[in-house]
C-alpha cells in the first residue's frame, strides 16, 4: 500500500518518496519495521488531535476550519495558551501587549533568532475600541495590481466586515519582517465573540497592566477648573430662577 503511489498532488509525492525511503531499507529488516511503526504513530496522532478539536468544538458555532489552521505546523511543548480579553481595550495597547507575548520578550530566555512565543487567543474583538476618530479618519488601503486600482476601507467598514483582521493587522505591523513571522503568525488566534474552540487547554487569562493617565498641563488643568466653575454658576443661576418663578406662583394664588 505505501509503495504504490494512488494519491495524487503532494500526497502521492510524499507516498512515493517513503516508498523509496522503504525500498532502500529492504536489506535492512530490523529498520523496516521502525519506518512502518512512525507511520501508524503518526496518524493515530492526527486522529487523535482530531477527536479532541471536535469534542472541544461542540459549543463553537464559528469557522472551526478557519481557526484550527496551521495548530499541526506548530510545536506545542511547553507552550502556554494565554487568553487576553479584547472588551473595552484601546486597539494598540491590546496588539502591543500580544506582540509582547507571540515573540517570547516577557520570558528571560528571549533570543530574537528563536520563535519562543506563547499561544494567544483573543476575544471579544468586535468590542475593541479606538481613541480619537480613528473609526472614521483610519484606513486601510491596499493595491490589486491592475492600473488605477487602489482600494481602500475605513476602519469602521472593517470593523463591520471582520473585526478579528483589525487586531492581526495591528500585532503584525508590530513584529520583525523575518522568517519567523509567518510562524508567529500561526500561534495568533483571534475571534469576534467570547467562544473558542480551545476549551480543552490549560488556559491562562492575560491581565493587562494599569493604564497610566497623563496629568493635565497647568494651562490645561485652569481651563478645566474655569469649565466647572462656569458649569456650576450656570446651575445656580437656573435654580435661583426656578425659586423666582415659585415665589411669583405663590404671590399670585395668595391674591
Amino acid at each position: 500500500g505505501l509503495e504504490s503511489g494512488s494519491l495524487g498532488g503532494r500526497g502521492g509525492a510524499k507516498l512515493f518518496r517513503r516508498s523509496v525511503l522503504v525500498r532502500s531499507l529492504r536489506g535492512k529488516g530490523s529498520e523496516i519495521p521502525r519506518v512502518l511503526e512512525g507511520f501508524t504513530l503518526d496518524f493515530s496522532h492526527l486522529s487523535f488531535f482530531y477527536q479532541q478539536m471536535s469534542v472541544a468544538s461542540q459549543s463553537f458555532n464559528g469557522n472551526l476550519k478557519k481557526a484550527v489552521a496551521g495548530l499541526r505546523r506548530i510545536n506545542l511543548d511547553g507552550l502556554r495558551w494565554r487568553v487576553f480579553d479584547a472588551k473595552g481595550q484601546v486597539l494598540g495597547r491590546l496588539a502591543s501587549q500580544i506582540s509582547t507575548v507571540v515573540q517570547g520578550k516577557d520570558k528571560p530566555i528571549y533570543a530574537p533568532n528563536r520563535d519562543d512565543g506563547d499561544m494567544c487567543i483573543v476575544l471579544n474583538a468586535k468590542d475593541i475600541c479606538v481613541t480619537g476618530r480613528k473609526l472614521t479618519d483610519k484606513y486601510y488601503r491596499w493595491h490589486t495590481g491592475y492600473i488605477g486600482h487602489l482600494k481602500e476601507r475605513s476602519l469602521k467598514d472593517q470593523m463591520a466586515k471582520d473585526p478579528t483582521e483589525v487586531i492581526r493587522k495591528a500585532v503584525l505591523r508590530m513584529l520583525p519582517r523575518n522568517k519567523l513571522r509567518d510562524d508567529r503568525d500561526r500561534k495568533l488566534r483571534i475571534f469576534s465573540g467570547s467562544k473558542h474552540p480551545f476549551g480543552d487547554r490549560p488556559l491562562e487569562p492575560y491581565v493587562m497592566p494599569p493604564r497610566q493617565v497623563r496629568e493635565l498641563r497647568p494651562r490645561a488643568r485652569r481651563a478645566m477648573v474655569r469649565a466647572q466653575k462656569k458649569a456650576e454658576q450656570q446651575e445656580e443661576g437656573g435654580n435661583k430662577i426656578s425659586k423666582g418663578k415659585k415665589r411669583e406662583e405663590i404671590s399670585e394664588r395668595c391674591v
